[in-house]
This record gives structure tokens, sequence and C-alpha cells, in this order.
């Protein structure tokens, strides 16, 4: 396996990362800041005013883009196997 196949291995389990856990970052910090928001302009400061909101949409986003992950994720998987016997032959 050459230099560049390594690297392209790399980059592409990168971005297998960031859109799988894109979504579930992007809701949480949205959840979060929305909540902080809320929390400054009411001057709330109970800590777990965020967490069961964070909860919620993330558990709703694997739900809805569950089937979405686990395929990017499998596909992945398997491309990189086969890689892996190519190299073993």
């Amino acid at each position: 396996m050459t230099d560049a196949e390594v690297l392209s291995l790399g980059r592409e389990a990168l971005l297998t990362a960031l859109v799988v856990l894109g979504p579930v970052m992007a809701t949480a910090l949205i959840i979060g800041l929305v909540i902080a928001i809320f929390q400054a302009v009411t001057q709330l400061t109970e800590p777990t005013l965020t967490f069961v909101p964070k909860l919620i949409g993330v558990g709703l986003v694997i739900v809805l883009a569950g089937p979405l992950m686990m395929t990017k994720i499998v596909s992945f998987a398997r491309d990189s196997f086969q890689q892996i016997s190519q190299v073993l032959r």
C-alpha cells in the first residue's frame, strides 16, 4: 500500500466521520446555544436544563438519520476491507 493510498483512506475515514457525526454534533450545538441564550435572558442557572433537550434532540437525530449513518459506516468498512484484502494478495 503506497503513501497515497494510506492518505486517501485516512481522508475517507475523516470525511465519513464528519458525515456521520455532523448532524448529531450540529443538533447538540444548536440546542445548547438556544438553551444558553434562554438561560442568559431569563437568568436561570439550572445545569440540568441543557441536558434533557440535548438528549431528546440527539436521540431524534439518531433515530431519523440512523439508517443513513449506518449505510455510510458499512460502506466505508466494506471498502476498507476490500482495500486491505487487495494489499494482502
